[in-house]
């Protein structure tokens, strides 16, 4: 890989639509400089999220590229959120034209 691509941690949140703002004043509060949402469908030990109703039964999922000591503070702040919501957090080493 060529010297010019910028390293970064990805972390992607996959949780129920009705803890976005929460998660959007979590990143705020954490000064992360930009994230990406989309709905999301599937399956998992939490049953189906199909999103056939807006606002209900659905999921979204969040992504950001962050430092890697943020993405550990990031982890540990999303944890209490395990405990009333469905949701998974995982994290991956990237690289590329990002800043």
């Amino acid at each position: 890989m060529s010297s010019s691509l910028t390293k970064g941690t990805l972390v992607t949140i996959i949780g129920e639509a009705v803890l976005q703002e929460r998660l959007i004043h979590l990143l705020t509060e954490l000064k992360v400089s930009g994230y990406t949402i989309v709905p999301a469908k599937g399956a998992g030990s939490h049953g189906r999220r199909m999103g056939d109703i807006a606002g209900y039964n659905t999921n979204i999922e969040i992504k950001t590229i962050v430092a890697t000591a943020l993405s550990d503070q990031l982890l540990e702040d999303l944890k209490p959120f395990q405990e009333t919501h469905a949701l998974i957090v995982f994290r991956q080493t990237v690289e590329g034209l990002f800043d």
